[in-house]
């Protein structure tokens, strides 16, 4: 009965996750539960006196091992020691998170930090990070935008008086006499 529902949901994706599915096939612990994992536990070891131990460090977790090597992640050859660049790059591996996610399989992927669960939480870390859409905060704009509401008022404040100026001009003689000219 289960492999029937797994044939029609292979049948309905599209041929880039069949073909990155065929390839790295997601391990049978993943298709057993289909809960996805929390793919990010972050730990703070304050136990060692080194400054730099009381870093975060970012591991994956509560996800089975893999037959293979992550196509998201660089990883380490195991005999020459030289690091592999990963399969995927970013943006093809965004591309699979977006097809995945619209297809209701994204939790079969490997871990990769496109994933909507890292999104998220970077998100929830480090906020916009666009200067000035903090609490608080103005965007520091050009100079005509930081100047724009002075202007208007100095000219709201110009209309309102202007009866009264067009009264002076009158008795006066129409420029005759005039001491204060508008700017």
């Amino acid at each position: 009965m289960a492999s029937q529902e797994y044939v029609k949901l292979a049948q309905s994706l599209p041929p880039r996750l069949l073909r990155f599915f065929a390839r790295y096939p997601p391990p049978a612990a993943s298709l057993a539960n289909r809960a996805p994992p929390s793919p990010v536990s972050t730990s703070l070891n304050t136990s060692s006196s080194d400054p730099n131990a009381s870093q975060e460090e970012n591991t994956v977790s509560d996800s089975p091992p893999l037959p293979y090597p992550n196509p998201f992640q660089s990883h380490k050859h195991h005999a020459s020691g030289k690091w592999h660049d990963p399969v995927y790059s970013l943006r093809r591996q965004a591309d699979l998170v977006k097809m995945a996610r619209a297809h209701g399989v994204e939790e079969l992927l490997p871990y990769t930090v496109k994933g909507t669960e890292e999104r998220i939480a970077k998100r929830q870390e480090h906020g916009l990070r666009v200067k000035g859409t903090g609490v608080g905060q103005k965007v520091k704009g050009k100079q005509w935008e930081r100047t724009m509401k002075g202007r208007l008022e100095k000219r709201r404040q110009a209309m309102l008086e202007m009866p009264k100026l067009v009264q002076q001009w009158k008795q006066l003689g129409h420029g005759r006499g005039w001491k204060k000219w508008p700017k």
